[in-house]
């Protein structure tokens, strides 16, 4: 029998979404007020699952302390409070969309869980706008 955990965890990250080879024009054209030179905030809120069986002994898919754990040195210490353009490195040369941030943390976790767990990323960057990304 496969179940879902899921741990939710929060960030706040600025960024600029534009691409260096464009003009400032066609960057604007697209990404509009993303675009901003000198960068914008989110409040992400973040929903980790991880699907798989029951272990027997323990009566958990996987230790939610772990998890809780996990996503603080993975996700919160590398993301929070930082500008996601100029201080994580994953995003060198790399659009801080929110569809590319839901994969560089899925990236940075699944490595770290039992290969027998799936593992889902929902990154919401508003209310309303909202990405699932689960390694396919």
């Amino acid at each position: 029998m496969e179940v879902t955990v899921n741990r939710k965890a929060h960030f706040n990250a600025a960024h600029r979404l534009y691409r260096k080879d464009w003009s400032f024009e066609k960057n604007d054209a697209v990404f509009g007020k993303c675009n901003n030179p000198n960068f914008h905030g989110h409040n992400y809120e973040l929903i980790v699952s991880v699907t798989g069986e029951i272990d027997k002994e323990t009566g958990f898919v996987m230790d939610m302390k772990v998890l809780k754990d996990l996503i603080e040195a993975e996700v919160e210490d590398q993301l929070d409070h930082k500008n996601l353009n100029l201080e994580v490195p994953e995003f060198k040369d790399l659009n801080p969309t929110a569809e590319n941030i839901a994969v560089v943390i899925y990236n940075k976790l699944k490595p770290k869980l039992d290969d027998k767990l799936a593992l889902e990323i929902t990154l919401y960057e508003t209310p309303r706008n909202f990405v699932t990304y689960s390694g396919k």
